[in-house]
């Protein structure tokens, strides 16, 4: 009977540490798959299952010890991955329409954002994030952690389970795609 209770009260030291790395790790993980997915809802979906898948492998005992957070990314880079293939019949997601693409071109620069300012940043950010839906799913993959997660081209590599160079080449196609989908925008930018 003793022995019950300590195991008892070990399993709720368990689930409130892992509450409380859950809530550490929340805000990144919903931001890393709201950029991999692109909207809110979906990316507040995946960090849900994100946890789960975590806290199932946890109790699994199959969580490296080397770097969890890592572990984590990894997960949510899987998932949104899984929920992109998912949803690839979609074909609704186009870019915006002529009038949108010449209001944002025709912005002016300022030193200090006013509400116009702060509308046309929404709006590029829109077009971004569209362009970023142009990607394949790895090569959005790749993007996404390399420049709003800033790892390393290596660590990525270790976090997809691809060679560096695999990397390499997608950032590449991804980085070109992005530019002549935005090439307007930054176009604009040096007259």
């Amino acid at each position: 009977m003793a022995d019950q209770l300590v195991a008892t009260a070990g399993a709720a030291d368990a689930v409130s540490d892992f509450a409380a790395w859950m809530l550490s790790e929340q805000r990144r993980v919903f931001l890393l798959c709201q950029r991999m997915l692109g909207e809110a809802d979906e990316a507040d979906s995946a960090t849900q299952d994100v946890f789960f898948k975590a806290y199932k492998a946890m109790q699994k005992q199959e969580v490296p010890v080397d770097d969890p957070a890592k572990w984590l990314t990894r997960i949510a880079v899987n998932t949104c991955l899984d929920k992109l293939r998912s949803r690839r019949w979609q074909f609704w997601r186009k870019r915006p329409n002529q009038e949108d693409e010449e209001l944002i071109l025709n912005m002016a620069a300022s030193s200090t954002p006013d509400a116009e300012d702060q509308m046309y940043a929404g709006e590029i950010g829109l077009r971004l994030q569209t362009a970023l839906g142009s990607l394949s799913d790895r090569q959005r993959a790749v993007f996404t952690l390399r420049h709003y997660e800033d790892r390393a081209l290596d660590e990525i590599a270790e976090i997809l389970g691809l060679d560096v160079g695999t990397v390499k080449a997608h950032m590449a196609r991804a980085l070109a795609k992005l530019r002549l989908e935005l090439q307007d925008l930054y176009a604009s930018r040096r007259r």
